[in-house]
């Protein structure tokens, strides 16, 4: 994730959803952001939240009693006026919090919250959609960033998908996951390439890149700029599998610096069917 970005993530792993947002958390501590946590009133409670994600580091309990780090309950958060659901009171709630972490000198705000509130005020799935598109003017200088998650146990598939497709970005359930699309020019793989996910990742390649013999040259373009990570065997796939293509095939890679470096590492410059294009992040 990038600084102004609006995602959103569904789960059903409690142990992999805590491992996302104790990563999610520590980066933007580390960043300078203040990092506002809207939990359910049912989760853990906030000394239980700190010891999870501190992992005997220390950080995480040092933001939390300095105050870059709040933990809140969706009910207390938004103060529903009358008890009820408004749209623009909503909105007007985090206006305040992004210029308060301002005022007191963060770099940003980072926000991760429990969707689970629009169940407790009944809204409809079409009301949530409308309410989550609603927002994005809140992400237009960068200074916001924020994660809605989705309890995958709680609500229904409609409304995972649907909140899913409105939102600009979708993170993975899992730290050690790939997500592996089709494109019009050819896919992307997101996620890491590392033991866990190696098998998926290389299945995807061969599906991608393998072609018989007796085909001519073709072009793929295979985008990793949302792989975090790349291990040496996953890097020698791709580049074995682009070897073998016939002459005159290209295989244009996109990635960013670190995912280059492996690859560059490993003799990709000698493989004239491959082709990086690398992104600057920064």
């Amino acid at each position: 994730m990038r600084r102004g970005d609006h995602s959103c993530t569904a789960f059903t792993d409690e142990e992999a959803h805590w491992q996302v947002l104790t990563a999610y958390t520590r980066t933007g501590l580390a960043e300078g952001e203040k990092v506002l946590i809207i939990l359910d009133p049912n989760d853990l409670n906030d000394d239980e939240v700190v010891a999870r994600m501190d992992c005997g580091s220390g950080r995480v309990e040092a933001a939390w009693d300095s105050g870059q780090l709040v933990l809140t309950r969706g009910p207390s958060f938004f103060d529903f006026p009358n008890g009820r659901y408004d749209k623009q009171r909503q909105a007007e709630t985090f206006e305040k919090e992004i210029a308060r972490a301002r005022a007191e000198g963060w770099s940003g705000l980072r926000n991760a919250g429990d969707m689970g509130w629009v169940l407790e005020q009944g809204l409809s799935d079409d009301e949530v959609v409308d309410y989550e598109s609603s927002v994005e003017s809140l992400f237009a200088d960068g200074r916001f960033t924020a994660i809605c998650w989705y309890d995958q146990r709680r609500f229904s598939d409609y409304l995972v998908a649907a909140a899913c497709e409105v939102h600009p970005l979708r993170v993975l359930e899992r730290l050690d996951a790939i997500d592996v699309v089709r494109t019009t020019e050819g896919g992307r793989i997101a996620g890491a390439a590392e033991l866990p996910t190696r098998e998926k990742f290389t299945e995807a390649l061969r599906v991608a890149l393998e072609r018989p013999g007796s085909r001519g040259p073709f072009h793929f373009e295979l985008d990793l700029t949302d792989l975090t990570f790349m291990e040496a065997h996953c890097a020698w796939q791709l580049i074995n599998l682009a070897g073998s293509l016939p002459e005159g095939s290209k295989v244009v890679v996109s990635c960013g610096p670190l995912v280059e470096l492996v690859l560059r590492g490993l003799g990709v410059d000698s493989v004239p069917q491959l082709e990086l294009r690398v992104e600057d992040f920064e």
